[in-house]
């Protein structure tokens, strides 16, 4: 029998505008961090923190095929008031016209930032706005950690309850339209009235994109195949989306008065990216995505007219950079990945950003090779660990090649080692290449560094780094690795 409030529902859904109240009472909780916070007044930039409520819907689900083309219609709806994080140039003429809307990350039992934290170098000198969303569930309620050390941990209101003790949040089921009244919020952020309200009512926006990695990856890519494209499709809240490090499947629409188990994800799908989204899709995966844990590579798909995917070879999910003053504290049985997936990110998103207003699409990668990349039987799931025609120092071929793999002094790999605890599940490897194979690669520490610098100009005529990064590229070569 048809629900005769439906289309009433569905309208409200297509139209309903969040309000935001800023926070300034009690001590903040900001999104967990390895890495030292970045001055942001020294770079003109200025962060405040919000409440951000209203009316969300949730949706059913009809089908979830593998093609994408997920069907859903509205459920019902609840009241929900959430935290927004802002951070933004301070004089409102650096404004670049681009917002970035994370999806935060809460595989660790709290709200992260790692896009923030990969994108950050390229948001600040850009002068993009960036609104990181606490769109979970755990983030603002506590709950257990999918990853790191598990357990329960606090949320926000537990954290600091004079700060955000009036926020409530209705279950992930939720999250998804949460997140499109951020966006269409941040496409004009005026009130009911037309009048400039909350922390960007003074800028224009032009370009707004969603990003999320990991776990927010997952959910983007529902939300993409379901919300964006399916339930509400043409609605035009993202210009854009940066899918960093999804797995073959999706977040269930389903957690109502709960948070959602990523865990129970890994073995939903394989769903591939619907082609028909109408906009910009840039999915850049680690090597590590591809297998393992999140085995992703049985919804790898071609590029299409609004979908191009990077697969950066020699890197693993997480790294060293993100871990940044954790990293001492992790026993791996050796050292964590230390790939450049960093500076990648920056430039993708930087192609994005081109692509999403009208330009040229990012420049085409060829797929890291796998050894049964064909093998159907297996549904295209190679065994963890295997490589097609590794290079001398053990990396894989294909993807794209940052310096330090295309110039190799270390075996760089997504896997972990078989001993490494749980913990490390994500965090890869680096792993030392016996001198006697490095001599037969490099005559000498500066015929390294020259073809080292040679991979790093050619990978930014190339469009896979950016001009604006050589110097920190350069600098991050590992030529103490030569010792003749």
């Amino acid at each position: 029998m048809t629900d005769p409030a439906q289309p009433t529902r569905a309208a409200a859904a297509a139209t309903a505008r969040a309000t935001f109240a800023e926070l300034s009472e009690g001590r903040s909780f900001p999104p967990m961090s390895g890495r030292k916070p970045v001055d942001l007044a020294a770079a003109g930039f200025v962060e405040s923190e919000w409440v951000v409520s209203g009316e969300a819907a949730s949706f059913d689900v009809a089908a979830t095929p593998g093609d994408g083309r997920f069907e859903l219609t509205v459920a019902d709806s609840a009241p929900y008031a959430t935290r927004v994080l802002v951070r933004r140039p301070a004089d409102p003429a650096r404004f670049s016209g681009v917002v970035l809307v994370e999806w935060l990350n809460v595989s660790g039992g709290q709200d992260a930032a790692p896009d923030w934290t990969y994108l950050s170098g390229e948001i600040l000198r850009a002068g993009h706005v960036w609104v990181g969303v606490s769109a979970q569930y755990i983030g603002v309620a506590g709950g257990e950690a999918a990853v790191a050390m598990g357990g329960q941990t606090q949320g926000m209101r537990q954290a600091s309850p004079q700060r955000y003790g009036d926020l409530h949040h209705p279950g992930d089921a939720y999250a998804y339209d949460i997140v499109t009244q951020v966006g269409r919020y941040a496409q004009e952020p005026v009130d009911a009235d037309g009048e400039p309200t909350g922390p960007i009512g003074d800028l224009r926006p032009e370009t707004v994109i969603a990003v999320g990695e990991s776990q927010s990856a997952y959910a983007l890519t529902s939300y993409i195949n379901g919300v964006h494209a399916g339930v509400n499709p043409g609605a035009g809240v993202f210009d854009a989306f940066l899918l960093h490090s999804r797995g073959a499947g999706f977040l269930p629409f389903d957690d109502r008065g709960r948070g959602a188990d990523i865990r129970s994800s890994l073995g939903v799908g394989p769903a591939r990216l619907r082609e028909d989204v109408g906009v910009p899709v840039l999915v850049v995966q680690a090597e590590g995505d591809l297998t393992g844990l999140l085995a992703a590579l049985p919804a790898r798909q071609p590029d299409s007219e609004w979908i191009t995917t990077w697969e950066i070879a020699g890197q693993a999910h997480a790294d060293a950079f993100q871990l940044g003053r954790f990293t001492r504290f992790v026993d791996c049985q050796g050292p964590v990945n230390s790939g450049q997936q960093v500076f990648v990110l920056r430039a993708g998103l930087s192609h994005l950003i081109t692509w999403a207003g009208g330009g040229a699409r990012p420049p085409a990668a060829p797929p890291i090779e796998m050894d049964d990349d064909n093998d159907d039987d297996n549904a295209g799931r190679p065994p963890a660990g295997s490589s097609a025609s590794p290079d001398e120092c053990g990396n894989r071929r294909g993807g794209v090649r940052t310096p330090i793999v295309e110039a190799p002094v270390e075996h760089l790999t997504g896997d972990v080692h078989p001993e490494a605890p749980p913990m490390c599940m994500l965090l890869g490897r680096t792993v030392a290449v016996d001198d006697e194979v490095l001599r037969g690669r490099w005559r000498s520490r500066e015929e390294y560094l020259a073809a080292y610098a040679e991979a790093t100009d050619r990978l930014i005529a190339e469009g896979f780094l950016l001009a604006e990064d050589r110097e920190e590229i350069l600098a991050d070569a590992r030529p103490e690795r030569i010792t003749w």
